[in-house]
């Protein structure tokens, strides 16, 4: 599995790293927090390279792009996504954001109506009480200690700069800490086909993913068994369900070949 293309393009004041597999219509892959490209998409990737163009982006702070001094934020993530691809000369694609990278492609299809073609919502949320009982109370007192260690390994992996891992981890802590609720009007603007997935078990409840649904207008659902995103990727201990990760990437080809 090798891209076709990869490289930095300065974007918004710092270097964006992205990947490009496969050719066709394009489809742009979002990662959650604290990951990059292949943690999240390595799977999907290897399913859908031949169906599609996938363009994987490294988020600021993330994996092998540059960071910034500066809060993050899901709105920054989408204007810099965009603009990134407009730099690789794309001006309409369909979007697949995962946990964090959910709540990006939201943002995107928000402010950015005109570039996105179809919308692909996995794991993500839109207001804090969506979220398992205690998650953002436990985010007040998160430390780089309490981090998954296969995101850190992975970081380090990419970026063997440990002060990076530790900027990361500030900036993706502080920007769930400072989180406030979205207005429904972020939901209830899209227009374009979007297909919410979630896991029965994942970190936001499955009634929060039933909400989002129910405010964009002919959406589609998919909640799968299982924890947060092992529907699509490898779970913290290295398990693949290939089974399960088949049919995800089916239903999403099938979505976005409908629409």
């Amino acid at each position: 599995m090798n891209p076709v293309e990869k490289g930095y393009k300065h974007v918004n004041g710092i270097e964006m790293y992205y990947e490009i597999y496969g050719s066709g219509k394009p489809l742009v892959l979002i990662h959650g927090g604290g990951s990059s490209i292949l943690f999240d998409f390595k799977e999907v990737i290897e399913r859908l390279q031949h169906q599609f163009q996938l363009i994987g982006v490294d988020l600021q702070n993330h994996g092998r792009s540059e960071h910034r001094d500066i809060p993050e934020t899901f709105e920054q993530d989408a204007h810099d996504v965009v603009a990134l691809l407009a730099e690789l000369n794309i001006d309409y694609a369909s979007f697949w954001g995962f946990s964090n990278g959910g709540n990006t492609v939201m943002q995107i299809a928000y402010r950015y109506p005109e570039v996105v073609e179809n919308l692909v919502v996995a794991s993500a949320f839109y207001k804090k009480n969506g979220m398992m009982d205690g998650f953002f109370e436990s985010m007040q007192e998160a430390r780089l200690d309490s981090m998954p260690e296969p995101l850190k390994i992975n970081f380090l992996n990419l970026n063997p700069d440990f002060s990076k891992l530790e900027n990361l981890f500030d900036k993706d802590s502080k920007r769930m800490q400072t989180f406030e609720d979205w207005d429904d009007k972020v939901l209830t603007s899209i227009q374009c086909p979007t297909l919410f997935i979630s896991g029965d078990k994942d970190v936001m409840k499955p009634e929060h993913t039933v909400a989002m649904w129910r405010l964009v207008e002919g959406s589609q659902l998919m909640i799968l068994p299982g924890v947060h995103g092992a529907y699509m990727m490898a779970d913290f201990e290295g398990f693949v369900d290939k089974n399960k990760i088949d049919f995800t990437t089916q239903e999403v080809e099938k979505f976005l070949h409908k629409n």
